[in-house]
């Protein structure tokens, strides 16, 4: 495993490159959000996604999956969106928010039989240029457990996760916030979990 200083003022070309890598031959990631540190992975390496579900003893198939896209026109590629929630994300994103909503048939074989899809376009750059350089969306979760410290301080999450991702981006003490989830599936906004973001 490999522990990467990123800050958003500064970020290494060379450092995102090498992130990238590892997501394209299937590796996990620790990085950070607007919120807490997540794991990731190809959103689109079905092998990948199930490697987390297995980390977090999550089954897949029962779980609400989520990604990280760069830009709302990338949502669109892999959830359907009409024009009010096309407003509604334009208004709240980049942004501390999980929308759901129903997923498009781009998605792996992981996300077969699920009919909606998180959509995460966080206020960090980081995340945002790991997914420009990738080219697609990155699979995301919150990285598991209960100690405030442990999952703020990315020294002793490389420690837990050392023999579980490949790679870890330390951009500083991290954040305790969750997203807040708004459920887009009904023809409403209906918010599930109210987190950091307040809805616009």
């Amino acid at each position: 495993m490999r522990v990467l200083q990123l800050l958003e003022d500064s970020i290494n070309d060379r450092y995102i490159a090498d992130v990238v890598k590892t997501l394209e031959n299937g590796g996990l990631i620790i990085y950070p959000t607007d919120t807490v540190y997540a794991l990731g992975c190809d959103a689109l390496n079905n092998t990948a996604i199930e490697r987390i579900c297995s980390l977090k003893a999550m089954k897949s198939a029962k779980t609400n999956l989520s990604i990280i896209c760069e830009s709302i026109s990338q949502v669109t590629e892999y959830a359907k969106v009409d024009n009010r929630q096309f407003k509604v994300l334009k208004n709240n994103l980049p942004g501390p928010f999980t929308f759901i909503l129903p997923a498009l048939s781009r998605l792996p074989k992981a996300f077969k039989g699920r009919k909606t899809v998180g959509i995460r376009i966080p206020d960090n750059k980081i995340a945002i240029a790991i997914v420009e350089a990738l080219g697609r969306p990155i699979l995301t979760t919150s990285i598991p457990g209960d100690d405030d410290d442990y999952r703020c301080e990315p020294e002793l999450i490389a420690e837990r996760f050392q023999a579980s991702v490949d790679i870890v981006i330390d951009s500083g003490r991290g954040r305790l916030d969750l997203s807040t989830i708004v459920d887009c599936t009904d023809g409403d906004f209906e918010i599930t979990r109210q987190g950091k973001g307040e809805l616009e």
